[in-house]
């Protein structure tokens, strides 16, 4: 008999799925609860139970405006889908979602899925559309710290050593300074003229600390006490993610690729095996993404999954689907 539904986060058969499968902190109910507060949407996760198996997916459903439909999305970060080792039951998971989100009024799904851990993308395909934005970078924090200084481009590895002669400190969770570290961060987003989704206020940074505990941490940047920028990354099972890096307007004397450094030595060093930095904007090889690149010889596809679940009134929505309406931004009617 196989059982598929959608979770609440206070449902205790999410928590119970994520222990029986490999999963990240982009999974886990107190991370989507969080970030439905961005955006206003009602979080879920869909599940499918089968002989023993099981399949997560973490999802936010947002009303489409001036209609009685949704729209599902996934939280901000990496949290694809994770299940049980088998293709035709992924495949089976994959369609029964599609029936179940359709009598529940949700019309998409576009969902990111997680660069590094194991899937069955091709069964993913047969429910909807793959689009492989490109790569993301990964470090290997099994290595020697001389294998993994060999890594790093010369250019940082001589950045750094500057950052370090300056007398650039790096401290770790020392949460006195974490407003600071927020001003920096707002500084970084006006002078990249990020849009004002990513303006994240300082009670959801707050909040975030508290919902995540120990799974999230900072490292300050400082030089004469004065706090030249930071990175606030996660640490869960062994994979660590820098979640946002920011600077101050000012001279950084290259305080940034210093702290790359510091935090994978800090999570080598916490016995963690990989230290996932993340892509270029959208996922392009851009100037971001070759900046990162230099850090680390790991490369992962990145691709996000985008399913059609009322056929019907997605066309009433957005006409009928075309490539472009699959493969750009999704969902057109957005």
């Amino acid at each position: 008999m196989a059982d598929a539904a959608l979770l609440s986060p206070q449902d205790p058969a999410w928590t119970e799925a994520l222990d029986r499968v490999r999963h990240d902190i982009y999974h886990i109910p107190e991370y989507v609860r969080l970030d439905a507060g961005l955006t206003g949407g009602t979080p879920v996760a869909y599940r499918y139970d089968e002989a023993g198996r099981v399949f997560l997916l973490p999802l936010l459903l947002r009303p489409v405006p001036d209609t009685d439909l949704q729209d599902a999305i996934s939280p901000y970060g990496y949290p694809g889908p994770v299940g049980s080792d088998d293709a035709a039951f992924w495949s089976r998971a994959a369609g029964t979602m599609t029936e179940l989100l359709c009598t529940e009024g949700v019309v998409t799904a576009f969902a990111r899925l997680h660069p590094l851990l194991p899937g069955h993308s091709e069964a993913l395909a047969v429910a909807g559309t793959l689009v492989n934005h490109g790569e993301t970078v990964s470090i290997d924090l099994t290595l020697s710290p001389d294998e993994l200084w060999s890594q790093t481009h010369r250019s940082h590895r001589n950045q750094i050593g500057k950052a370090t002669r300056a007398g650039v400190e790096i401290t770790f969770d020392d949460w006195s300074r974490f407003d600071e570290w927020i001003d920096t961060y707002h500084a970084t987003m006006r002078r990249v003229g990020a849009t004002a989704f990513y303006f994240f206020s300082a009670a959801h940074f707050h909040r975030l600390r508290t919902a995540l505990a120990d799974h999230v941490h900072l490292a300050v940047a400082t030089l004469d006490g004065e706090v030249l920028g930071g990175n606030l990354f996660f640490e869960y099972a062994g994979t660590m993610h820098t979640h946002l890096q920011s600077t101050a307007d000012a001279p950084i004397h290259y305080a940034d690729k210093l702290l790359y450094h510091a935090v994978r030595m800090w999570g080598r060093d916490r016995g963690n095996t990989v230290y996932h930095l993340g892509g270029g904007v959208g996922g392009s090889a851009d100037s971001l993404f070759r900046y990162k690149s230099q850090f680390g010889s790991g490369r992962q596809d990145f691709h996000t999954w985008r399913v059609i679940t009322d056929p019907c009134n997605f066309e009433k929505l957005a006409g009928p689907a075309t490539a472009d309406s699959l493969m750009g931004r999704f969902p057109p009617y957005r």
